[in-house]
């Protein structure tokens, strides 16, 4: 208990700290779907890389055909669980801008709450894992456990590349469980944890029908109309 509370009393601390790093990082308009922006997406990738990097931990940044992966890992423990920690650096478009009270990507703190794109979705989450292990292994005790870091930048457009190179990189990327905070508190003081979560489909249909009205009573009943065959599909 006397190391852990040294680990607390650390992160507590440094708390200014963190809050002034979340800010510079929510600065970055690491905005994936918009191609003008890929230069901040990689900006964003490499300002977690030197996080990790700072606080001594193995990375590296993985190259794709869109945006990297910023990986990283803690040494492994012998007989002890491997966690991961799934998070993305990018964030969505900030459109129609003359809604936001303050600028997207000018993090401004008001009732004691953090304003900027990104806050929540999902660089604060992901920093708070990364201040996390960062903090605890500056006060040199050892972590219980292996933590692996996959930090994406494509959350927000799909994970396409995460898709097409999960094969090749699970040897890399084997764990016990993987954790997300990409995900909800249920209030002030009261986490939540959420255990499952649904993926997304979506379709293009095309229905191809008569090029001409028909008539009725002469088709009707033999020739099948597309609106009802829409319906049928949908159900």
């Amino acid at each position: 208990m006397t190391a852990f509370s040294s680990i607390l009393d650390t992160l507590k601390s440094a708390s200014e700290v963190h809050l002034q790093d979340l800010v510079e990082w929510l600065r970055i308009p690491s905005i994936s779907s918009d191609s003008q922006r890929s230069g901040d997406v990689r900006a964003a990738a490499d300002w977690v890389m030197q996080k990790f990097t700072a606080a001594g931990l193995e990375v590296e940044l993985i190259p794709t055909d869109r945006h990297p992966f910023v990986y990283a890992e803690t040494e492994a423990v012998p007989g002890a669980p491997v966690v991961m920690v799934y998070g993305h650096y990018d964030v969505q478009p900030v459109e129609p801008l003359d809604e936001w009270i303050s600028g997207p990507f000018d993090p401004t703190i008001r009732d004691g709450n953090l304003y900027a794109r990104g806050a929540t979705d999902d660089k604060g989450q992901v920093l708070t894992h990364i201040q996390s292990v960062c903090g605890w292994l500056s006060t040199q005790n050892p972590l219980p456990l292996q933590i692996k870091f996959l930090i994406e930048g494509e959350e927000e457009v799909g994970s396409e590349s995460l898709e097409e190179r999960l094969p090749a990189l699970k040897e890399r990327l084997a764990c016990d469980c993987v954790v997300i905070s990409d995900s909800s508190q249920y209030a002030d003081g009261q986490p939540a944890i959420t255990y499952g979560l649904r993926g997304i489909a979506t379709y293009e249909l095309s229905l191809r029908g008569p090029s001409q009205d028909l008539h009725s009573g002469s088709f009707g009943g033999a020739v099948m109309i597309t609106a009802v065959a829409i319906c049928l599909v949908l159900s």
